[in-house]
């Protein structure tokens, strides 16, 4: 009987440890999101920044073409 009672304390022990690590992931997960969530994605960019996506009016035909030449 004693050997079911010590079995029955340890898997308590692992089920608390494993319900306070889980709550601890929890809110260390929700302080990091709510860090990034201030941050402004669109920001303006500042010192030496350059437009990277420039959009070409090119026509279907041509666009087929590009398609087929490259292969994408």
């Amino acid at each position: 009987m004693t050997t079911f009672y010590r079995v029955c304390i340890e898997m308590m022990k692992v089920f608390f440890i494993f319900v306070i690590c889980t709550l601890l992931f929890y809110y260390v997960i929700n302080a990091l999101h709510q860090e990034y969530e201030k941050m402004d994605r669109y920001e303006t960019p500042q010192g030496n920044a350059v437009k990277v996506f420039k959009q070409e009016n090119n026509g279907a035909w041509e666009r087929l073409s590009i398609f087929f030449r490259l292969g994408e």
